[in-house]
């Protein structure tokens, strides 16, 4: 019987692996072919292009005119497009940003955000954030035209568009870029800057692609191509950490999350084969996301290259895509995002039939619990108290009394279990001295656990606290070097809440550590220590430590938060500073509240009371410690 099970998990399985193969020769078949096509229609280009280029040089030899100029007589490329005489710029700008927009490619070449300033010491901030750089800053739509038997592949960021007069109204301002062809047609880049004061309208650009009596000449194809490409500027003091926090994220059509090429110090690419809703090129506290609102992305190659330390530069992006395109389409609608990461202004950002983007997601709030933490607990508070208080060093602290009392009926039952262990350490070393012996192991603890049950503690009623608390403290940790509201913020001697602060910089690299001294890093591993001091006198007193374990909570962690924390958010570290404090003050507060000799005295008449019932989990340990102890009995005969 066995036997037959097993020829036909065999042949079910060659077949399965059969289909597999198959499939793939199929999918392998259809991409070489597209591959193929391809390539012919880049060859025919080159073709054309090679043909028009000696067309233009014969005439040139026959012009004087020509003859100063033979290199611009013609485009290199496409006889079909005419292109403007120059080069021009635009400028487009509302309340919180300003958008430069060149006819060479008729393309955004920068974005000035008007409300924030790279980091500079406080006395000079003077520099404005830019989301662009010009040299490196491309858009391009690419096509093809028939012309003849041949087609000729056009692609706008090579091209002069004629800039149209910029239409003002008092809540916009429309910029059109024509790009005419010979034959009547055209393409128009339209852009629309919105100044209705809401953040999230006017740090929204439309853009709007118009394909004028294009149809009669666009050669056979299903999709017009997309490039976009930048280099994000160095906004921050620390570019370890705005490196770590700057990453390509892009979204699903119909997905809640969103992706992302992870985090790296080097260079990261993905290539997405289905349809993909958006790109955004996001740094530490500012994003550039280009969303269309008509189409989806048919594909997209995206990529991001990390720029080494000290050139001015995090990274450069590229994304590599399609949207569909066939002889009835007239236009296309995109959006550009052009501004901060605020959660609230992101939070409302919607597509075309009024659904969420869920572009607020490229701001790292932590995983399952924490991020419903932040949204629902930390942030709508932290929003609340910033309507009313100035200081965010004031606001820092309410937020940790507020959340420390939330959670304190956590720290006081965590405390009462201790209490309760330390009630009990007489019997537990009467049980340790009764079973000294490792062969009597699985004894002791059912002797442990019924001790436990006659006396009412629960293993587990001093662990679950803690690991409930764990969301809001891994919450914390992501909120503070995400939250662009702490950005620029100073306080006492950290003029940076969102970056660290050095009381000393030094004149070298220490490895792990960095170039510089942070006080509230250095006052908070302090503060920990004597917490961790503390927690570990209380434990010590409860049950036995195992070897190195006073070393490792009461020195080396600390230690270890020293040299992680030097380069992190100052607010950070503050929080975590009075998150310390205020806890050492609960438990001593809780420690004058809780009397052990009542805590004693009420367990030993729970003792006495109790005439062996046991709990439904003690009965299904020492069950599962008889069926441990009879296969070790077994094991023992063989």
């Amino acid at each position: 019987m066995e036997n037959n099970n097993t020829n036909k998990q065999s042949i079910i399985g060659f077949i399965l692996i059969g289909l597999l193969f198959f499939g793939y020769m199929l999918y392998n078949n259809y991409q070489m072919e597209k591959y193929n096509e391809q390539l012919a229609l880049e060859q025919a280009a080159e073709a054309i292009a090679t043909q028009a280029s000696e067309q233009i040089a014969q005439q040139s030899a026959q012009s004087a005119i020509a003859q100063e100029q033979p290199e611009q007589a013609a485009p290199e490329v496409d006889p079909f497009i005419i292109n403007a005489p120059q080069a021009e710029q635009v400028t487009l700008d509302n309340d919180y940003l300003r958008l430069t927009i060149s006819s060479l490619g008729a393309q955004i070449t920068d974005a000035t955000l008007k409300e924030y300033t790279k980091y500079a010491p406080k006395d000079q901030r003077n520099e404005l954030v830019k989301l662009f750089d010009p040299q490196s800053a491309a858009f391009d739509l690419s096509f093809y035209l028939k012309d003849g038997l041949k087609n000729v592949k056009v692609q706008t960021l090579n091209h002069n568009f004629t800039l149209l007069p910029v239409a003002k109204e008092q809540d916009k301002q429309i910029a059109t870029l024509r790009l005419p062809f010979r034959g009547g047609a055209s393409i128009d880049f339209i852009y629309t800057l919105y100044n209705e004061k809401l953040e999230e309208r006017d740090y929204m650009v439309e853009f709007d692609v118009r394909l004028n009596d294009l149809a009669p000449i666009m050669a056979n194809q299903t999709s017009i191509g997309i490039a976009w490409s930048n280099r994000s500027y160095q906004n921050e003091r620390s570019y370890k950490n705005e490196n770590m926090y700057t990453n390509l994220y892009y979204r699903h059509p119909g997905e809640v999350g969103i992706e992302d090429l992870g985090v790296s110090e080097g260079n990261k690419s993905e290539s997405v084969s289905t349809s993909v809703d958006w790109v955004a090129f996001k740094q530490q506290y500012f994003t550039s996301a280009l969303i269309p609102q008509s189409v989806k992305f048919t594909y997209a190659d995206l990529a991001y290259q990390t720029v080494p330390e000290k050139s001015g530069y995090i990274k450069e992006y590229s994304m590599v895509g399609a949207v569909p395109y066939t002889p009835q389409t007239e236009s296309y609608k995109f959006n550009f995002y052009l501004g901060p990461n605020k959660f609230p202004v992101l939070k409302k950002l919607t597509d075309a039939d009024g659904e969420s983007l869920s572009l607020e997601r490229v701001i790292p709030l932590g995983w399952i619990f924490s991020t419903y933490v932040s949204r629902w607990v930390v942030i709508p508070l932290f929003n609340f108290l910033s309507k009313y208080i100035e200081s965010f060093g004031l606001i820092i602290l309410i937020l940790t009394l507020v959340i420390k009392l939330l959670i304190s009926p956590l720290t006081y039952k965590s405390y009462l279990s201790t209490a309760k262990m330390r009630a009990v350490r007489p019997e537990l070393e009467a049980i340790n001295a009764k079973y000294p012996r490792q062969e009597d192991a699985m004894k002791k603890q059912q002797a442990t656990m019924e001790l436990y049950n006659k006396a009412g503690i629960s293993p587990m009623s001093g662990c679950l606290p803690m690991l409930i608390q764990m969301p809001i403290l891994i919450a914390m940790f992501r909120f503070f070097p995400a939250s662009i509201e702490l950005r620029g913020q100073s306080f006492l001697w950290s003029d940076d809440l969102s970056s660290y602060d050095s009381i000393l910089d030094l004149p070298f690299n220490i490895p792990f550590y960095g170039d510089h001294i942070s006080l509230f890093c250095l006052l908070m591993t302090v503060v920990m220590f004597a917490y961790s001091y503390m927690n570990y006198k209380q434990t010590a007193a409860t049950q036995p430590q195992m070897p190195g374990m006073k070393f490792m909570t009461v020195y080396m962690m600390p230690l270890m938060l020293l040299f992680w924390f030097n380069d992190y958010a100052s607010g950070l570290c503050y929080y975590y500073l009075l998150s310390n404090i205020i806890t050492m003050v609960m438990m001593l507060a809780i420690r004058y509240m809780v009397d052990d000799d009542k805590v004693r005295a009420q367990i030993s008449t729970k003792m006495a009371n109790t005439k062996g019932k046991k709990s439904r989990f003690q009965q299904r340990y020492e069950e599962l410690m008889r069926q441990q102890e009879e296969l070790q009995k077994r094991q023992g005969k063989r």
